[in-house]
């Protein structure tokens, strides 16, 4: 998506801000934080009856609320009001801070209800909702974030908006309510003027909203090379990652930089990925205690964290953590990623299989409460001389490293910290898996914060995907089970007449399905067929993306606009190449089509990915950080994938044994297939690769293919084994 600085022509938005005494600035979250706490439960809004979470947060408050729809936008025209929309979701902090601020208060409330028609959304429910206005007031401020406030025309045409604001002028911002009072009176004054600047916003924002560039262009090797040290350029050699602070991880970037290293031998990709994945999660924002990643880090050294915890996040870099496992077969990777999905099964897994979305940043009021410790609370809890010894591993301090309290991270790594205090490798491993059991009993006794237990497909998608690729690569049957309990819950659940919908709570299904939550899926379908072999997971993959191109098709241009087409509610439509947080729906369906056809030989899947990869090349190349979903699918098409095709009984020693050196090998570019090795494979009218591909002499047999023609079949794993390299190419 490229953006300009949008200048209203009549200047309004500076007008609005200079009444309230501040520049037309980009909003930035202010540094102090709030106590947030819930008022009672004294008004109920139309937002009562939602499913939400985060609208039923807001569901109390004395502003009248109305949930997105027409009826919001009719009742605005009926009573030619202005429309205030307020977009959030239930894990933001700063989300929190304005509702107990300013929509739990009456004088707020008052003006609102006065003045406005006042719309609540949910982003993560209707991300497309977001998109657009998200676009619009970067136009306008040159920066986002949430909870984001915007104002509209009846006809959801925007003119005003901005982040966080709060009740009254201070962090350099206007106050909310003197905010409100000068639209209100702008819309009773100058209503021609609104009317004209938000016209010429809505056409920037739908000027925004294409691609790029459908032009095209060829991919080759070299733009692989050029994305690769773009990203080394950006590289921070001290704490890793790339750039300064707030530090978002990047797993795209570390997937693709792994691929660059095993396709090249060149050993510079991979130190800048060892080094990321070991500072990550000895920083802050990993969870020392209970696995799992936060957020992102407010600082450069990954020290500090905002606390919530997301879904996509943990699938995206338990991903990572695997494959940097099957590159370097370090066990700290491992650890890392299992420690990361055992989080998941334990506290963000509903009784129904599928994976909640997220956790909150804040308990009592407090962000980051339920994490941090004090030093003489690890010497109760452990006794002078372990916990002495754990507070000096995990750098806690008398004085703390956030606001008085520590927290936990791991400044020395183990084995350097064994060897200063003349311990073992293994006696201090032990000690501090007794020591983080005692510590997360006792955490669990505080109040924890908030879980959003909505189940939001495209999420879930990725987090299958993880936990089939895990379970697989570490011959560990619990997180394939996982995956296919959740891929069954999202047929069973979030399924209507073969079409997804976005999200599931208790019962409630959300709206229909957007691009992300059918790339997703079709991936996830993908990744479980080659943990299972169970041919119907090809069959939803291959349903999932011929709905892609029935409903999602907008025009000539390649790719997939987000929303399907026959939507009747948005100002305009995206065409998303990019990754935002996270991967470009684009990129992934482009990715599962090569997957998918390097399995079925269904060519107009290729023919499909080839034309959506030639739009997407131009900007991949000149932006890879953004664009790093789409340099992994370029990376799987220009390296001619293998196609590896398994003939046997699958519970033969001989099979398995080729399965567990397969799986703990880094093999990105080829796709797996098993058949029986008889004439009555089923599964061979779907998967061409398994006709004629018959065990050896009763033994079972490996057949390792290009361009669907095999080599002689091997029937000895150490064989693949010696010729691991040769055939990751």
């Amino acid at each position: 998506m490229a953006f300009t600085t949008w200048s209203f022509g009549l200047c309004l938005c500076t007008a609005l801000l200079t009444m309230v005494g501040t520049g037309c600035s980009g909003d930035s979250e202010p540094k102090e934080t709030q106590s947030v706490s819930q008022a009672p439960p004294v008004h109920t809004n139309r937002l009562a009856g939602q499913s939400s979470p985060y609208l039923l947060q807001h569901a109390h408050n004395p502003v009248n609320w109305y949930p997105w729809g027409d009826e919001a936008f009719e009742a605005a025209a009926r009573q030619n009001k202005p429309v205030f929309l307020s977009i959030g979701y239930s894990s933001c902090h700063w989300c929190h801070v304005m509702e107990h601020e300013s929509f739990s208060k009456d004088d707020v409330a008052a003006i609102l209800n006065e003045h406005f028609i006042s719309i609540k959304v949910d982003r993560e429910e209707r991300p497309d909702v977001d998109d657009i206005y998200m676009t619009a007031v970067q136009l306008m401020t040159r920066s986002g974030g949430w909870p984001l406030s915007v104002f509209l025309t009846p006809d959801r045409e925007p003119f005003f908006g901005g982040t966080y604001f709060p009740p009254d002028d201070r962090y350099g911002r206007p106050g909310f309510k003197s905010l409100l009072d000068n639209i209100a009176t702008a819309w009773a004054t100058r209503r021609e003027d609104i009317h004209a600047d938000a016209a010429r916003l809505t056409g920037a924002v739908r000027l925004a909203m294409q691609s790029e560039s459908t032009r095209g262009m060829t991919p080759a090797p070299a733009l692989l090379d050029e994305a690769a040290a773009t990203l080394a350029g950006s590289y921070d050699e001290q704490w890793g990652g790339f750039g300064g602070a707030p530090k978002f991880p990047p797993a795209g970037a570390l997937a693709f930089l792994l691929r660059r290293h095993s396709h090249t031998d060149d050993p510079a990709p991979l130190a800048i990925v060892e080094h990321t994945l070991q500072a990550m999660a000895r920083g802050g924002m990993y969870d020392q205690l209970g696995g799992g990643f936060h957020r992102y880090a407010v600082d450069a050294r990954w020290l500090v964290p905002h606390f919530e915890k997301m879904l996509y996040d943990n699938a995206l870099l338990s991903r990572v953590y695997t494959e940097a496992w099957q590159v370097t077969g370090d066990p700290f990777y491992r650890r890392i990623a299992t420690e990361t999905l055992d989080y998941v099964l334990r506290d963000m897994t509903g009784p129904g299989g599928g994976f909640y979305s997220a956790q909150d940043a804040d308990s009592e009021g407090v962000e980051g409460k339920f994490y941090v410790w004090s030093r003489d609370e690890l010497l109760a809890l452990l006794g002078d001389e372990t916990g002495a010894l754990i507070a000096d591993f995990f750098g806690v301090s008398g004085k703390g490293n956030f606001e008085g309290h520590n927290i936990l991270h791991e400044p020395v790594p183990r084995a350097e910290f064994a060897a200063k205090r003349g311990l073992t490798a293994e006696a201090l491993a032990a000690t501090i898996s007794d020591a983080r059991a005692v510590l997360l009993r006792e955490r669990a006794r505080r109040i924890p914060p908030l879980t959003d237990d909505k189940v939001i497909t495209a999420w879930n998608g990725m987090m299958i995907g993880s936990m089939a690729r895990a379970g697989a690569a570490f011959d560990d049957p619990r997180y394939i089970e996982a995956a296919e309990r959740a891929a069954a819950f999202i047929t069973r659940a979030l399924t209507h007449d073969d079409r997804l919908h976005r999200s599931w709570r208790g019962d409630v299904i959300g709206p229909d399905g957007f691009l992300d939550d059918y790339a997703h899926m079709a991936m996830a379908h993908i990744d479980l067929y080659e943990a299972t072999f169970d041919a119907s997971h090809l069959t939803r993959s291959e349903a999932l993306l011929q709905i892609l191109q029935q409903d999602f098709r907008s025009g000539e241009a390649p790719g997939f606009v987000f929303a399907p087409t026959n939507r009747t509610d948005l100002l305009a439509a995206s065409r998303p190449m990019t990754d935002g947080a996270i991967p470009s729906g684009n990129a992934i369906a482009m990715t599962a089509m090569f997957r998918l056809y390097r399995l079925t030989g269904n060519d107009s899947l290729r023919e499909r990915a080839d034309a959506m990869l030639h739009a997407m090349t131009p900007s991949a190349g000149s932006h890879p950080h953004s664009s790093a979903y789409a340099l992994i699918a370029m990376e799987f098409m220009l390296s001619s994938p293998r196609e590896l095709v398994l003939a046997g009984a699958k519970e033969h020693p001989t099979t398995q044994a080729f399965l567990r050196t397969i799986r703990s090998r880094f093999l990105p570019n080829a796709v797996i297939a098993w058949g029986p090795g008889t004439s009555e494979d089923s599964a061979a009218e779907l998967i061409p690769l398994l006709r004629d591909r018959a065990s050896v002499e009763g033994q079972p047999a490996l057949y390792v293919c290009e361009g669907f023609a095999c080599r002689q079949p091997i029937t000895d794993p150490d064989q693949f084994s010696d010729g691991r390299r040769e055939q990751d190419r």
